[in-house]
């Protein structure tokens, strides 16, 4: 299982090494950057993975994780950095931790299927109310980091079925994403509906801009190519 949108790669890369290093640098932004983690890998876990159809068995049930079961070591490794952060965030770890066993054995192999089904106006009532189910959370609880997973993984379909590298589509995304987070900073009572929804709509920005399409340049006789001529004798 590999990715395929680099730049969404490298973001998602250096989200983790700022998390990692939040002993160092300040725990206080450690759930948001944790819930922000979640939204990416699950996004980039529905990516990875090809197939819509859970296979048959209890081995198929986790056979997404047995693809990759590399891709499980840096949430070990937040969940230490949760417990390093201090007595204020260790409770963090034991969310981590459950939230990664609720997505990777319940909610990525249960709902691949579903979500595959769902037209794209439904895909998006159902990031609305993933969005509220992470609003009547607190930052850093296991539902809302479960929340989060769910929504990576339903804006990744729902990015899917869209014009992806389109600019226009682009350009709304990232619109979308600034608008989170400024009505975050001035609407600290929403932070915790507008910025999972902030974080999502960078993302699918993100994944844009990782296959955005060059202006097609069409083929021309003119451009120093010498026309095709006929063989002797064929007309």
């Amino acid at each position: 299982m590999r990715g395929e949108l680099r730049v969404l790669g490298v973001a998602h890369g250096l989200l983790l090494g700022l998390v990692l290093a939040s002993p160092m640098i300040g725990t206080e932004a450690l759930p948001w950057g944790v819930e922000a983690l979640f939204i990416i890998a699950a996004f980039q876990l529905r990516l990875a993975d090809r197939r819509w159809d859970v296979r048959a068995g209890l081995r198929g049930w986790g056979s997404h994780i047995r693809m990759a079961p590399s891709r499980l070591v840096p949430w070990a490794g937040t969940a230490v950095v949760a417990v390093i952060a201090g007595p204020g965030q260790a409770a963090l770890a034991g969310s981590i931790l459950t939230a990664v066993l609720l997505g990777e054995l319940l909610i990525y192999p249960a709902a691949a299927n579903l979500l595959g089904r769902l037209p794209r106006p439904g895909l998006a009532g159902l990031i609305i109310l993933l969005l509220i189910a992470c609003g009547l959370s607190e930052p850093g609880h296991a539902s809302r980091l479960t929340a989060a997973f769910a929504l990576g993984m339903s804006g990744c379909v729902f990015w899917m079925r869209g014009p992806d590298g389109e600019a226009r589509a682009t350009a709304l995304s990232a619109a979308s994403a600034a608008a989170a987070f400024l009505g975050a900073v001035y609407l600290p009572a929403a932070a915790p509906l507008l910025i999972p929804a902030g974080v999502l709509a960078t993302t699918i920005t993100l994944a844009h801009l990782s296959v955005i399409r060059r202006q097609p340049q069409h083929w021309r006789l003119n451009d120093g190519a010498r026309p095709v001529r006929s063989l002797p004798g064929r007309s």
